[in-house]
C-alpha cells in the first residue's frame, strides 16, 4: 500500500489529502500543531476551509514531521508561497530516501522571485532530481465534492511525473503529465495576477468583452515572461495556463478574482486581505512578476498596471483607462519566434 504525506492543512492541501485517501492510499496530513491535529481529527473535516468534505478512512492528521513523512513514497507540499521556505526547512532530515516531492503551491516567492520547486531545491537538497509540480484549473471545493476536473503534473524526468500521475488519478480527477516544470509552475503562478484584473473588471461593471480581452492579452503577457524564463510557450495554452486562467478569472470561488472585485469597489487592499482565511497568491506574485519583467526587459503592461493598483494607489478605473489608451500594436507582436519553438 502506498503512503502519501501532504504538508499543509490549507484548503488545497486538505483537498489533495482527501483525493489521495479516496484513491486508497495511506495519507498523513501534516499540520502546524498537535492541538490543530486533534481539533481536525475530532471534527472529521476542515470546517474552516473545506466544510462538508469528510476525511476518508486512511487519512490521519499529524503534527510531527517524522511521523507524517515516515515511509512516504510521495510528499505533496501545499502551503502558501510566503511560508514555503519555512515549511521546507521543517521537513529537513525527515525525507524518506527516494521519495518524490510534489509542489502544489501556485505562487512565486516575492523576495527572490523563485518558483516553488526552486525554493524546495534550496531547502531540501536531498530531494534534488525528484521535484515535481502540480497545477491546473483546480478549485478546491469542486474537487473535494467529487466534481470532474483535470490537472497536470510536471517534472524534468517524465517517469517522476508519471509516478505521481498514477497515484493521484481518480474517476473524477484526470491527471496529465509534462516535462516543462518551469512552464507549469510559472503558468500556475502568473495567471493569478490576471485573475486579479478580471475581478477588477467585474467589480467595475465591465462586460464579458472587457474580461475576455483582459484574459487574452494577459495570457500573452505571462507567456512572454514564461518563455523568457525558459518555459515552453505551448504550456500556457494548456491546463496550467489557459485552463487555470479561465477558472480563476470566472469563478466566484477564486480568491484572486474576489480580491479584484473588492478593490474595484473601493476597499483598501490590506483590509481585503485581512478578511480572508486563505492567501490570494496573485498579490505577492504581481510584485515578483514585475521584478522579473524589468530584469528580463519583458513588456507587461497589465502586470504593471495591477502593480500600481496594488502597491501605489492607482485607482482601478484609471488603470483600465490607461491600458485602453496605449499605442496601437499588432496582436502578435513579439510572438513570431514562438511558432518556431513550438514546431
Amino acid at each position: 500500500m502506498t503512503t502519501i504525506a501532504v504538508v499543509g492543512a490549507t484548503g488545497w492541501g486538505t483537498t489533495l489529502a482527501i483525493v489521495a485517501a479516496r484513491c486508497g492510499h495511506v495519507v498523513r496530513l501534516l499540520v502546524r500543531t498537535q492541538a490543530e491535529a486533534q481539533g481536525l481529527t475530532a471534527a472529521g473535516e476542515n470546517r474552516a476551509l473545506l466544510p462538508g468534505a469528510a476525511f476518508p478512512p486512511g487519512m490521519a492528521l499529524e503534527a510531527d514531521p517524522a511521523r507524517a513523512l515516515g515511509g512516504a513514497h510521495l510528499i505533496i507540499v501545499a502551503v502558501p508561497s510566503r511560508s514555503l521556505r519555512e515549511n521546507a526547512r521543517r521537513l529537513r532530515g525527515h525525507l524518506p530516501a527516494g521519495a518524490l516531492v510534489l509542489s502544489a503551491t501556485k505562487g512565486l516567492e516575492q523576495e527572490t522571485c523563485l518558483r516553488s520547486t526552486e525554493v524546495l531545491a534550496q531547502e531540501l537538497p536531498d530531494a534534488q532530481g525528484r521535484l515535481a509540480a502540480l497545477s491546473g484549473p483546480n478549485l478546491s471545493k469542486e474537487i473535494a465534492a467529487g466534481q470532474p476536473a483535470a490537472t497536470v503534473i510536471a517534472a524534468r524526468e517524465l517517469a517522476h511525473a508519471q509516478t505521481a500521475q498514477q497515484l493521484l488519478s481518480s474517476p473524477s480527477l484526470r491527471v496529465y503529465t509534462s516535462t516543462d516544470l518551469a512552464g507549469v509552475e510559472l503558468a500556475g503562478a502568473l495567471k493569478n495576477i490576471i485573475a486579479l484584473g478580471a475581478g477588477i473588471s467585474d467589480g467595475l461593471g465591465y462586460g464579458d468583452n472587457a474580461k475576455a480581452a483582459l484574459m487574452t492579452r494577459g495570457l500573452a503577457e505571462i507567456t512572454r515572461l514564461g518563455v523568457a524564463l525558459g518555459a515552453h510557450p505551448l504550456t500556457f495554452a494548456g491546463l496550467a495556463g489557459l485552463g487555470d486562467l479561465v477558472a480563476t478569472c470566472s469563478s466566484p470561488l477564486s480568491r484572486n478574482r474576489t480580491v479584484g472585485v473588492a478593490l474595484a469597489q473601493g476597499r483598501p487592499l490590506q483590509e481585503v486581505l485581512a478578511g480572508m482565511r486563505q492567501v490570494a497568491e496573485g498579490v505577492p506574485t504581481t510584485a515578483a512578476a514585475r521584478t522579473l519583467a524589468q530584469r528580463h526587459k519583458i513588456e507587461m503592461p497589465i502586470v504593471e498596471a495591477l502593480y500600481r493598483v496594488l502597491f501605489e494607489g492607482l485607482s482601478p478605473r484609471r488603470a483600465a483607462e490607461e491600458l485602453l489608451a496605449r499605442e496601437p500594436a499588432h496582436e502578435l507582436q513579439g510572438m513570431e519566434r514562438w511558432a518556431q519553438r513550438g514546431t
